[in-house]
């Protein structure tokens, strides 16, 4: 039984070249909520791919994993603007470059 058709294959390119994508992001970009949003990129990714995972082997604890990993996504997203906007308050800039929290 063949289990990796061209329906699944595709979902798995497309979660591997949205992961890329964010990882480039993350390494490349300098603004901070930039990286944030790459960040969430790569999370939805690795859904993607968990969820197909699921569907291709009939079992649906990818998918059960899938709510976890959006509650943590979530709750990165909340705490990491938080974190950015105390930082621009201090500082006036968003730049991860110019943030050094141990410079005074």
């Amino acid at each position: 039984m063949d289990f990796l058709t061209p329906n699944t294959f595709s979902y798995l390119m497309v979660s591997v070249i949205l992961f890329t994508l964010g990882a480039i992001g993350v390494m490349t970009r300098r603004n901070a909520i930039v990286v944030f949003m790459c960040i969430e990129l790569m999370l939805n990714a690795v859904n993607l791919a968990l969820v197909t995972f699921s569907k291709m082997y009939g079992d649906p604890d990818g998918s059960m994993v899938v709510f976890f990993v959006m509650c943590v996504a979530a709750a990165e997203a909340v705490v990491g603007l938080s974190i950015v906007l105390a930082l621009f308050r201090n500082k006036q800039d968003v730049d991860i470059n110019h943030m050094n929290i141990f410079k005074w």
